[in-house]
């Protein structure tokens, strides 16, 4: 009767993980798919500890408070501009998660009790090559999102970083981890007799692994960090589904494979939205520290920028008929999306067709500028992919372009020898006038050049995102009083 009851409940969280996945499919429907896969996780953890009497009653709703208080403190406390590092680091949880498992489960099958006392079977070969990939998947998870992390949150140097025969040593590491699983194979399968070798077995994995985390994630530069989060989603549920396998829990492999293929094809789309392989991502990034790119100055020969005013622009909004606005990581530091809105509510009640442009590699993770537009009330229908909105910047009167950079660059379509060539981006440089808002003219996360600050159609509006666009609302309102 109670694996009766597990197994219910484990098939209803695994249709809420379906139905939750498949509403983060469209921003209108994200809140109500991550509540519905937040209570799906909620019934699999109920029916593992209580129902399978793990845990006692007291324990489980102490836990339960007390992971909920933390995730809740840690939910209101961090910025948006904090919440791509934030992923990485949950990423990184969930494949420490993993380790301790997989090590939880080989130290009950070593314990000196029997194993018909403790009523579990013996750990057969493939138990064990499931256990030692649980923890290569989770030590690769862990060390690689905590050195995302701290390349996000800028404690780290956003440049690509490597040294002579690195490649050499991740080939090696590689070469060890798949000998030190076939021999916890071997091992286990001899077991009782070779339980130290086990376990030496299993620290290897351990080490090399976390080692192949930080060598894999390196040498990535600042520019390509969306992506890397991505792929650190996947891993992340990969590393569950083999929890999963080594508990023989459904719920676990439900969840992690879903997590593990969605996080996949996101990696697919935003490698597509930068136009480079994953294995030009992983062996090739590029993009310079964004702390050294604040300080380079942009000196490009024989070209000039038109700098604008507030009062300037919003004459120029209060004529317009389209205006399309294009967020990026500027806005999220400035945190400027109130006032962008403000703005965009505005001008539409005098009649003025206001979208807004999202580019999927724009900000620092994926869905990014979804989430801050999202977090100011910005309505879902005003929001379009890049594929939905990219022909109609040729019939726009003003692109308002607020904090992004390397996604309107054109030398991604002009200049070959640019290291973004080839990338598709948003055509803003096709618009009839583009205002850009930057503090000042240096270059983005890349260390690239942009071409559109030059263009006879751009004009400048330098200051901080936030304070200008609230300047901007002030003129407009004065503009059409």
């Amino acid at each position: 009767m109670k694996s009766q009851v597990i197994d219910i409940a484990y098939m209803v969280a695994a249709v809420l993980f379906i139905y939750g996945l498949k509403g983060l499919t469209s921003p209108s429907t994200a809140r109500r798919g991550n509540q519905l896969a937040a209570t799906g996780m909620l019934i699999a953890v109920v029916a593992t500890l209580y129902v399978a009497k793990l845990v006692t009653p007291v324990e489980m709703v102490f836990g339960l408070l007390a992971g909920g208080a933390i995730g809740t403190v840690i939910a209101r406390r961090v910025p948006m501009t904090g919440m791509p590092e934030m992923v990485a680091a949950l990423n990184g949880f969930g494949g420490a998660a993993s380790v301790l498992v997989a090590f939880v489960e080989v130290f009950r099958f070593l314990d000196p009790v029997p194993a018909s006392t403790l009523s579990l079977a013996p750990l057969s070969v493939g138990s064990a090559i499931t256990i030692g990939l649980s923890v290569l998947i989770g030590s690769v998870t862990l060390s690689g999102s905590f050195i995302a992390f701290v390349k996000l949150s800028g404690r780290m140097s956003g440049n690509p970083a490597s040294f002579p025969g690195m490649r050499l040593v991740t080939a090696c590491l590689s070469v060890v981890v798949v000998a030190a699983i076939v021999f916890l194979a071997v091992a286990i399968d001899g077991y009782p007799g070779t339980w130290a070798p086990t376990l030496d077995a299993l620290y290897v994995i351990a080490a090399a692994s976390l080692a192949l985390g930080v060598l894999l994630v390196i040498p990535i530069g600042g520019a390509d960090m969306p992506v890397v989060v991505a792929l650190l989603n996947s891993y992340s549920g990969l590393a569950a589904a083999s929890t999963g396998f080594v508990l023989n829990n459904t719920a676990l492999i439900i969840s992690g494979a879903l997590v593990g293929t969605s996080g996949l094809i996101l990696t697919k789309i935003m490698c597509e939205g930068m136009n480079r392989s994953l294995i030009n991502v992983l062996l090739g990034g590029f993009g310079g520290d964004a702390a050294e790119a604040e300080g380079a100055a942009v000196s490009t020969e024989g070209l000039s920028v038109t700098a604008t005013t507030a009062d300037d622009v919003a004459i120029l909004l209060t004529y317009a008929e389209k205006v399309i606005v294009v967020p990026g990581y500027g806005m999220a530091v400035a945190q400027a999306q109130h006032q962008v809105r403000e703005l965009g509510d505005l001008l539409q009640g005098e009649g003025v067709s206001v979208k807004y442009a999202i580019h999927p590699v724009a900000g620092r993770m994926p869905g990014h500028m979804n989430v801050l537009l999202a977090e100011a009330n910005v309505s879902y229908d005003l929001l379009f992919e890049m594929d939905e909105i990219n022909g109609e910047f040729e019939s726009t009167d003003v692109v308002l372009v607020i904090g992004a950079n390397d996604v309107v660059n054109p030398a991604a379509r002009n200049n070959p020898s640019s290291p973004i060539y080839g990338m598709p981006i948003l055509n803003v440089d096709q618009a009839r006038n583009a205002i850009v808002f930057k503090r000042s003219m240096r270059p983005g996360y890349s260390g690239i050049e942009n071409e559109l600050f030059y263009a006879d159609n751009t004009k400048m509006l330098f200051g901080d995102a936030k304070d200008s666009v609230a300047a901007l609302v002030n003129e407009v309102k004065l503009a059409i009083a």
